[in-house]
């Protein structure tokens, strides 16, 4: 029991070493609508943004990476997902936009991750001022990579999960509208094939002439 307990402290004191910055959001993006997110990271630091339009219109957007004094670092047109990593070449403020101004009805829902850095070793020095817990410490990175392994099939799941229930939500739509055209077209049908019959026998007398 004191080694579970041991462990878990151990765990938490390493995590809080973590100098890694990460910046996760899901949002809706309205049409004819633009949000942009700013970030201040360090010199040479590595980065990555990843984004995935998760539900609306043809799933894609706009996206703009600038960094500091208004340089262009990535731009795309109308993406659905991308990832883009890159090391920093000066200390500021980098701000990244996703843009639907092209879309005049379409609301987007767009998810994105943005982390600046590498993850230290987690046994740190630890190992110089107590061998003994090395199969201790061999066990907590384990369970922490195990985790961050979790985490990312989780995230993954969730996006994957949302983007299929919204298109099986605009297919369902689809299939209750057409169902609902198909209806009335029947209906339709039905009313004038009954007049159609129903002239068919109906008397016509001839008009008498009075003399």
């Amino acid at each position: 029991m004191w080694v579970c307990r041991l462990c878990v402290v151990l765990c938490a004191w390493l995590l809080s070493g973590s100098q890694v910055g990460a910046t996760e959001l899901t949002f809706e993006l309205a049409d004819n609508d633009k949000q942009c997110f700013y970030e201040e990271v360090e010199k040479n630091i590595k980065t990555t943004l990843e984004y995935q339009v998760v539900t609306g219109g043809h799933y894609d957007v706009d996206v703009t990476l600038e960094g500091p004094g208004s340089r262009i670092l990535y731009k795309e047109k109308k993406k659905q997902y991308d990832t883009y990593t890159w090391t920093t070449d000066i200390k500021g403020v980098y701000k990244f936009c996703f843009s639907n101004e092209f879309s005049t009805f379409a609301h987007k829902t767009v998810y994105f991750d943005f982390y600046a850095g590498d993850e230290p070793p987690l046994t740190g020095n630890i190992g110089a001022q107590a061998s003994a817990l090395t199969q201790l410490e061999a066990s907590c990175v384990m369970i922490h990579e195990s985790l961050k392994t979790i985490i990312n099939f989780q995230t993954r799941g969730r996006l994957r999960e949302a983007h299929d229930r919204a298109h099986a939500e605009m297919v369902n739509n689809r299939v209750q509208w057409w169902s609902i055209a198909e209806f009335c077209a029947i209906l339709f049908v039905g009313i004038g094939q009954v007049v159609v019959l129903r002239s068919f026998f109906t008397d016509k007398r001839p008009a008498t002439v009075k003399t």
